[in-house]
């Protein structure tokens, strides 16, 4: 299993020492841009996974035109 987790820097440190005691954990840090990056595949995901749920007519879509006009 995989875990993406958020740390404040300053506690960053002693968590990575904490986890590093148990042999069946591996970690590494990744950079933020990275993480940023991470974090819009996830988004992007989330919003195909809802464009399937419309098809299905398991969520109701909206016209664009009318996004458009809420910016």
């Amino acid at each position: 299993m995989k875990l993406l987790i958020d740390i404040s820097d300053n506690k960053a440190a002693g968590f990575l020492e904490l986890i590093k005691n148990y042999s069946y954990v591996k970690a590494k840090p990744i950079s933020v841009s990275d993480a940023e990056l991470f974090e819009e595949i996830n988004e992007i995901k989330k919003a195909f996974k809802n464009v399937e749920k419309i098809k299905q007519g398991k969520l109701k879509g909206r016209p664009a035109e009318e996004l458009l006009n809420e910016l």
